[in-house]
């Protein structure tokens, strides 16, 4: 399987809100407005099979020395192939051309990311998240999510 990541661009915000909304709706990623796309594409990375899309990631920048990978997503038919670990890889190569030291993620899959080589931490160390999505998120006092977290220094 012959898979590219590139750069979103406006073009592909309607493909993102679907499979965003996708897993919105099931309750494992936070929904996103196609407005919220288009503002912040360029933080965007999509996964193309035979120029179909095929997944997402995103990697938020939360302080000087900390970004986030969010809204991870494969799309159903494409899961277990090597996508994801397409995404991340991308990601985590653009977090060490910024000089980012950290990468972090919040997650149900904790084995995908451990295979990544990220490690479980205690979310709370992550203060720059809370204030910045947990605060809008309806589980903030219930979350259920592990955070995880690789050094890149």
């Amino acid at each position: 399987m012959s898979v590219i990541c590139r750069r979103a661009t406006e073009d592909d915000v309607d493909s993102l809100y679907d499979i965003i909304q996708s897993y919105a709706e099931k309750g494992i990623m936070l929904p996103r407005s196609k407005e919220a796309l288009g503002r912040n594409i360029d933080t965007f990375v999509i996964a193309e099979y035979d120029g179909r899309f095929v997944g997402c990631g995103s990697l938020f920048r939360l302080g000087k020395d900390l970004v986030e990978i969010r809204s991870l997503g494969v799309t159903d038919g494409y899961k277990g192939q090597g996508i994801g670990r397409k995404i991340v890889t991308f990601l985590t190569e653009e977090a060490i051309a910024q000089e980012i030291p950290k990468i972090m993620a919040l997650t149900y899959e904790v084995a995908f990311f451990e295979k990544n080589g990220f490690s479980v931490v205690p979310k709370e160390i992550f203060p720059e998240k809370v204030w910045t999505d947990c605060v809008h998120c309806k589980k903030q006092h219930n979350c259920d999510e592990i955070a995880v977290l690789k050094r890149l220094d």
